[in-house]
């Protein structure tokens, strides 16, 4: 059963939500301060990670860099508050994967869990998938493997969900993989923000722009050697991003 830890010191919002994600069969644990969520973050497997921003000495921002340093695939979803949008930004910057504003609506936490939940589920089948290659040893064109896509010195491994440009494997939160990829896919094309949260993310909320642009700026961290001037991930003024292949050749 898919495991999720909540942190959230509102023991009714806590125990609101952790009702509604039973409902989708998940197995939930409740923290109700800062404290104690990052030693349960940090001691055991969690498949999903929901974190307030306000917890008192401990905040959610706290946990969410700690354990994106610590566990750079694991999945993290902010609560903040409505009127709070430099903790937005701040949460995107730091790591998390996507936030929801308060109050929320209980289908759309549900989406958003289900979204967040079906990437763990692919680097899931990645690495079992990987694991069944090195245990048995066989060549990959004689297993279930996906291939290595190439673009110039970039290299994309749905194998180990992994990417690698110059040789150099990026260290790549689970969303920042996904973004690539999509954006890779589709060489030259122009997405709006909108487009990317649909595609990407799963949903079609608006206000929720600053998700695509903090994961950009995340990514071209990683993956740009000049990120004043990025020649992968380009920006065009006006509409939105583009993966321009002539920049990894």
């Amino acid at each position: 059963m898919t495991k999720i830890l909540v942190v959230e010191d509102d023991r009714d919002i806590a125990r609101l939500i952790d009702v509604q994600l039973q409902e989708i069969a998940c197995e939930v644990s409740l923290a109700f301060d800062g404290a104690s969520g990052l030693k349960a973050a940090q001691s055991q497997p969690f498949d999903l990670l929901i974190l307030d921003v306000m917890l008192g000495e401990v905040s959610g921002l706290d946990i969410c860099r700690q354990i994106r340093q610590q566990k750079p695939e694991q999945a993290i979803l902010m609560l903040t508050s409505r009127s709070s949008e430099t903790d937005r930004v701040l949460g995107l910057e730091l790591g998390a994967d996507d936030y929801m504003t308060k109050p929320f609506s209980v289908r759309e936490l549900q989406a958003r869990v289900r979204s967040l939940l079906r990437r763990v589920n692919l680097i899931k089948a990645a690495r079992q998938a990987q694991c069944l290659v090195n245990a048995t040893q066989q060549a990959p064109e004689q297993t279930n493997t996906q291939p290595v896509t190439t673009i110039g010195q970039l290299e994309i491994d749905q194998n180990r969900h992994q990417i690698r440009i110059h040789g150099q494997t990026l260290q790549l939160t689970s969303t920042e993989y996904d973004l690539l990829c999509f954006l890779a896919s589709h060489p030259g094309k122009v997405f709006s923000r909108s487009e990317l949260l649909s595609s990407v993310w799963g949903y079609h909320h608006s206000g929720y722009e600053h998700t695509v642009n903090s994961h950009i700026n995340r990514l071209r961290n990683k993956l740009e050697a000049d990120v004043s001037e990025p020649k992968i991930v380009q920006t065009v003024w006006g509409v939105g991003y583009k993966f321009n292949e002539l920049g990894v050749h």
